[in-house]
């Protein structure tokens, strides 16, 4: 049973100005005066006109499955030319026509007429109304000029309360609409064909100078890292490596911030479906913050959830299980020392939203259930996956019922989900760890794989990889004292490290650079420990305790274990196996 759209909203404040008809003349205009209170009115105009609306129309209407609102984010394989697109920007302050930094069609508020700026201009309502209705039929095919004339010649297109009877006016134009301030301190729609300036070149080359990824005049050095860099650019943002209209709302929304400027940028793109926010926010320090809404399925392993959200009405399609959901993210700054410094982004807070009401519901993980996850990977490896992936970028794969499928969809599974493989718990690792060896090592499978075997190895050396990588993670922590959340002694410390340090010697076939080169890094940090050096190194064993005394002989362990991993880099290197970062999704 599927929802009516038309009833969407219809509990909330806001709901008598979220009809797709114009407002009366005699009713009460729309006032509002708080980025908070204009973002909720949008929230509620755009979901139901953009999201809602084309769901109940189309019947095969691509729902988002939820894994796709987990970091990081992959490229969408389908443009849906049917589905709606627009971006728009909202600025907390009246825009001053020349000084502004992007290029738009002014639209003229009927208050602002009284300010001094405009005393040269007729101030006649239909004369402002006749200037408003020629830049907007200036924007739109002739076709639709008579009927856009009929329906809009004597309203004001500028109040927000007919926005949402314009806004499938808007969803024709290609380029974005601007909300602003008048002079009264309301917000109202104030431009449109407005072009977000984005700087990409300057932008991302001096993001990867910033981190030291990049250095002036080293052209190797830049393609060997410009797809890293870019990616985790945009990822800050909310999207992976994507069309101008998405990369241009995120390069506009981060020179919005560095400027300090009160904003909010969104866009929907008819390719992935997702209502991305970005704006400025008082907890919100270095950058914007993200916030998407979607349609998203929920899985069918979710059985408490699906029943919890039924009985509340929260269902968009109860046999599709659709819900309206809302993600918040939460930003990371570039850490050449972390191990998933690939870490752009994570998920900070998500909400089911209520058709009706609008009202979130309270404490429910949709999209990160890290059974659904394993469950997802389960059906790769028996060939039981329906669905499809983008394989590095350019090949979409749909189900898994050959060798070649599993294998290029566990390596797009792998590249998605490596940080949390990596972060996540033990007893999810070891769940993962079972499914891939019992696959990639059967027996059964060498014939086959024989035939893939560049394949194989692309997914061994990506698993290799994240194996690796737990341990050094590990490390991390350990060089901090703490594991598993336990403050340690330096004698614990020094032997889990040497400990895990010798198991990663015998896993490096497969070798990875960055991450030796981590290890190694990690190592010397304890070696000139100042404490360590100034209680127990430099001083005689006879001045030492037995504790003492176990501390150094461990420290000793740890400076041969470093010269072993040394001596394995130097050989690597002189043999030209230096592997490039397979943390880079690809």
């Amino acid at each position: 049973m599927s929802f009516d759209w038309k009833k969407a909203f219809s509990k909330t404040e806001e709901a008598p100005f979220l009809q797709d008809g114009l407002a009366p003349k005699e009713k009460t205009p729309l006032h509002i005066r708080s980025l908070a209170d204009l973002k909720r009115f949008l929230d509620w105009v755009h979901i139901k006109e953009c999201l809602l609306r084309p769901f109940a129309e189309q019947p095969d209407y691509p729902v988002v499955d939820f894994r796709e609102l987990l970091p990081s984010f992959e490229a969408d394989p389908f443009e849906y030319k049917d589905l709606p697109g627009f971006s728009m920007v909202v600025m907390a302050r009246p825009l001053r026509y020349f000084q502004e930094i992007f290029q738009y069609d002014v639209l003229h508020c009927l208050i602002d007429y009284a300010d001094d700026n405009y005393r040269d201009q007729c101030p006649l309502e239909t004369s402002i109304f006749g200037q408003n209705t020629r830049t907007f039929c200036s924007r739109l095919a002739k076709s639709v000029h008579d009927q856009f004339r009929r329906d809009f010649a004597d309203v004001d297109v500028t109040g927000l309360e007919n926005y949402a009877a314009l806004l499938p006016i808007i969803l024709q134009m290609d380029r974005a609409h601007v909300i602003s301030v008048n002079s009264q301190s309301d917000f109202y729609l104030s431009g449109l064909y407005c072009s977000f300036p984005s700087y990409l070149d300057t932008e991302l080359k001096r993001f990867g100078l910033n981190i030291k990824k990049f250095a002036v005049g080293d052209d190797r050095r830049y393609e060997r890292n410009r797809n890293f860099v870019y990616q985790f650019l945009m990822e800050l943002y909310g999207f992976p490596i994507v069309s101008e209209r998405r990369t241009s709302a995120a390069l506009f929304a981060r020179r919005l911030f560095r400027m300090g400027e009160k904003f909010m940028v969104r866009v929907l793109g008819q390719s992935d479906r997702v209502i991305t926010t970005l704006s400025s926010h008082p907890d919100a320090r270095y950058y914007p913050l993200v916030e998407k809404i979607a349609l998203v399925t929920v899985d069918r392993s979710q059985t408490e959830a699906i029943k919890a959200l039924g009985e509340a009405g929260y269902f968009v399609d109860v046999d599709r299980r659709v819900v309206i959901v809302r993600v918040t993210y939460r930003q990371h700054k570039f850490d050449a020392n972390n191990v998933r410094q690939d870490r752009a982004l994570s998920v900070a807070g998500q909400e089911v939203l209520h058709p009706l009401t609008g009202r979130p519901f309270p404490k429910l993980n949709i999209i990160r259930d890290t059974y659904s996850l394993f469950l997802q990977l389960n059906d790769i490896v028996r060939g039981e996956y329906n669905g499809r992936t983008v394989y590095k970028r350019n090949e979409i794969v749909e189900n898994t019922d050959t060798h070649e499928k599993k294998l290029k969809f566990l390596y797009s599974w792998l590249s998605k989900h490596q940080r949390r493989i990596i972060g996540y718990s033990d007893e999810f690792y070891s769940n993962v760890v079972k499914v891939m060896d019992s696959y990639m090592l059967s027996p059964d499978h060498y014939e086959d794989f024989s035939t893939l075997r560049d394949l194989y190895q692309e997914v061994w050396s990506k698993y290799n990889y994240i194996q690796q990588a737990r341990k050094v993670k590990l490390l991390e922590d350990l060089q901090v004292r703490t594991y598993k959340g336990e403050t340690l002694s330096y004698l614990q410390m020094l032997s889990l490290f040497t400990e895990i340090l010798n198991d990663l010697k015998f896993e490096i076939v497969n070798y990875f650079d960055n991450l030796v080169e981590r290890v190694l890094s990690l190592g010397d940090m304890i070696l000139n420990d100042h404490y360590l050096l100034r209680n127990y190194i430099k001083k005689k064993d006879i001045e030492l305790s037995t504790y003492g005394q176990s501390v150094k002989k461990n420290y000793g362990r740890l400076v041969s274990l470093l010269d072993e991993f040394r001596s394995i880099r130097k050989a690597k290197k002189e043999q030209g196996i230096v592997l490039p970062l397979v943390a880079q999704n690809t």
